[in-house]
């Protein structure tokens, strides 16, 4: 056997190595990403008057990457607002404001996010969440409120979280360029 062989071997062995880790890392960093959760609102009742939605947040944990969809009727609207308008009701200074009857807000910074409905009086009713999100174990502690905080419809939500499917698919690829390298 000649040394040129062995190594031309040795080096195809080496890559061939080199591609299964990098599968394996991507798999891995695309199945993270799908730990994240999607609340919904208030469960069955939605984005309503008459629910307790201190109650609600209570035992729950959001974390930066989880969503929040509101579901209610288009005679609503999920205003995102600061400390101050959130503890007196005042409506009017929305930081983001919808009314599509399906939005979903992205937790993208950990902090508390206040939310009521800016239809007049339907906050004194209840119509108010706080959300105290902490941030995700993989990102750097942040403590910041957000400024910012994007809603969408449903259908269109930003929110970056992979479906299980496509982590298997991805993982059974990578296993099969393992195979064949």
């Amino acid at each position: 056997m000649s040394l040129f062989y062995v190594v031309n071997y040795s080096a195809k062995r080496m890559a061939s190595s080199s591609v299964g880790m990098a599968c394996l890392l991507l798999v891995s960093c695309m199945v993270v990403p799908s730990l994240a959760k999607v609340y919904t609102v208030g469960d069955a009742s939605g984005w309503t008057t008459g629910v307790d939605y201190s109650t609600w947040t209570s035992g729950k944990t959001f974390k930066v990457g989880d969503s929040l969809v509101f579901n209610y009727p288009t005679s609503h609207t999920v205003d995102e607002v600061s400390s101050s308008d959130y503890s007196t009701c005042t409506v009017g200074n929305a930081i983001t404001t919808d009314n599509s009857g399906a939005t979903t807000v992205a937790l993208k910074k950990a902090g508390t996010h206040y939310f009521i409905c800016g239809v007049v009086g339907h906050c004194g009713n209840g119509m108010k969440l706080a959300v105290k999100v902490e941030p995700s174990s993989d990102k750097p502690s942040t403590t910041t409120p957000s400024t910012t905080t994007a809603t969408t419809k449903a259908a269109d939500s930003s929110s970056w979280s992979l479906s299980p499917f496509v982590a298997v698919v991805t993982a059974w690829v990578a296993l099969f360029l393992m195979v064949i390298s």
